[in-house]
């Protein structure tokens, strides 16, 4: 079996968050969805938790983050190329999401992020393959 990673994010709004990353192409597994809990799908080996506040503190003894206080967690996605960076946060703004920062052009690598409803920031990037070797 492959290693897989699950990011467990805390939503206010579990439908609209949904809708939110549905609108960003994203899917979701119905086998691990409920009312409480949504697994979305990002790769074959890679999904995203959106677990409802109640859900969520019942994995932790800590208060939920304030993000609009805090950054609890910057997550990378990479893309094919510049212009699917480009159009995954133009997606994400015309959802009702909002930036994080301006694009980050480094020639080698091209970079923008976004903030979805609930605060998380997602930093997606692209690298020139050639540049990592």
């Amino acid at each position: 079996m492959p290693q897989m990673i699950f990011v467990n994010l805390p939503v206010k709004d579990l439908a609209k968050s949904m809708d939110f990353f549905k609108a960003l192409g994203f899917s979701f597994n119905p086998q691990f969805t409920d009312e409480t809990a949504a697994c979305m799908v990002i790769s074959d080996t890679i999904f995203a938790m959106l677990l409802t506040h109640e859900k969520f503190a019942s994995f932790s003894p800590k208060p939920v983050a304030d993000t609009n206080q805090a950054i609890e967690v910057l997550i990378a996605l990479s893309r094919d190329n510049r212009e699917a960076v480009d159009a995954i946060v133009k997606a994400a703004l015309a959802a009702g999401g909002s930036t994080f920062s301006e694009p980050q052009d480094h020639g080698f690598m091209y970079a923008h992020a976004f903030r979805d409803l609930d605060g998380h920031v997602w930093e997606v990037m692209w690298m020139d393959p050639a540049a990592v070797q």
